[in-house]
C-alpha cells in the first residue's frame, strides 16, 4: 500500500471501535502517525498496539469530547512538541434511538454534545494550526440519515444533518486556506455496535443485507478507504463534499 501520509500526523475522534478503528488501521498503515482520541482509554491503548505491533505509528489520548477545555489542551500539546496536524477525522458519534415523544431532553442534548458539538471544539482547535501550516484537511462523518432520514431516530438524524451541513459551510470558509473539508455519508456498516443492535431487535444480518441493492451492507474498511482517498492528495479538488457510501441503499 502507497504511503500517502508518509511524515503527516492524523487525529481521528471516536478511533477506537468500528468505522474510527478501520480508518486508524488505514492511516497507519499508508504512514501516518495516528493520534487515536477516544474515551475509551483500554480500547484505544489496544488498537495503538496492534498498530505499533505492524511497525506503524499511534498514540492515543483518553479524550472527553464534551469537554472542549481538554480539547484544546490536546490539540496543543501536539504542536507545541513540534507535530503538525496534516489531517482531522471527526468520527466520533452515538445514536440515541427514539421518535420525539421517546427521547429525553438529556438524550436529545447528549446527541449534540458528542455528534455535533465535539466537531465544533475540535475544528476550532485545529483550523488555526492548518491555517499557519498552509492547509490540511478535515473528513466528518456524517450519515446517510442525516440526508435521508429514517424513522425512529430524530436525534441521531437531526445531527447528521446537523453535520452535513457544518462540513460545506467550513469548507466555503476555509477553502481560501487550502483546508479541504469534506464528510462521508455512510448507510449501515457492519460494526460490532451494529451487531449488537441486531441481536438486542431479533433481526438477523441476511434481513438487513436484503434491504440494500448492493445485496449486502457495508465494511468499516471500506468506509476507511474512502476517508483516506478524500484526506489525501489525490482528492486536491475536492472540497465541501458530502459522499455518499451506502451500496446504493438512500437512492432504492
Amino acid at each position: 500500500m502507497a504511503n500517502r501520509f508518509e511524515n503527516k500526523t492524523v487525529i481521528v475522534t471516536g478511533g477506537a471501535g468500528g468505522i474510527g478503528d478501520a480508518i486508524c488501521r488505514r492511516f497507519a498503515s499508508e504512514g501516518a502517525f495516528v493520534w487515536i482520541a477516544d474515551s475509551n482509554a483500554v480500547a484505544a491503548e489496544a488498537l495503538a498496539a496492534s498498530i505499533r505491533g505492524t511497525g506503524a505509528q499511534a498514540d492515543i489520548r483518553a479524550l472527553d469530547l464534551c469537554d472542549a477545555d481538554a480539547i484544546h489542551d490536546f490539540v496543543a500539546e501536539i504542536t507545541n512538541a513540534g507535530q503538525t496536524i496534516d489531517v482531522l477525522c471527526n468520527n466520533a458519534g452515538i445514536n440515541r434511538r427514539g421518535a420525539l415523544m421517546e427521547l429525553t431532553p438529556q438524550d436529545w442534548s447528549r446527541s449534540f454534545k458528542v455528534n455535533v458539538d465535539a466537531i465544533f471544539h475540535m475544528c476550532q482547535a485545529v483550523v488555526p494550526h492548518m491555517q499557519r501550516q498552509g492547509g490540511g484537511a478535515i473528513v466528518n462523518t456524517a450519515s446517510q440519515w442525516g440526508l435521508h432520514p429514517a424513522p425512529g431516530h430524530i436525534a441521531y438524524n437531526t445531527t447528521k444533518a446537523a453535520v452535513a451541513a457544518f462540513t460545506q459551510n467550513l469548507a466555503r470558509d476555509y477553502a481560501k486556506d487550502k483546508i479541504r473539508v469534506n464528510a462521508v455519508c455512510p448507510g449501515e456498516v457492519r460494526t460490532p455496535m451494529l451487531e449488537s443492535n441486531l441481536a438486542r431487535t431479533g433481526r438477523s444480518l441476511e434481513e438487513l443485507n436484503a434491504l440494500v441493492p448492493f445485496g449486502r451492507i457495508g465494511e468499516p474498511e471500506e468506509v476507511a478507504a474512502l476517508v483516506a482517498f478524500l484526506a489525501s492528495d489525490e482528492a486536491p479538488y475536492l472540497c465541501g463534499s458530502l459522499i455518499e457510501i451506502t451500496g446504493s441503499q438512500a437512492v432504492a
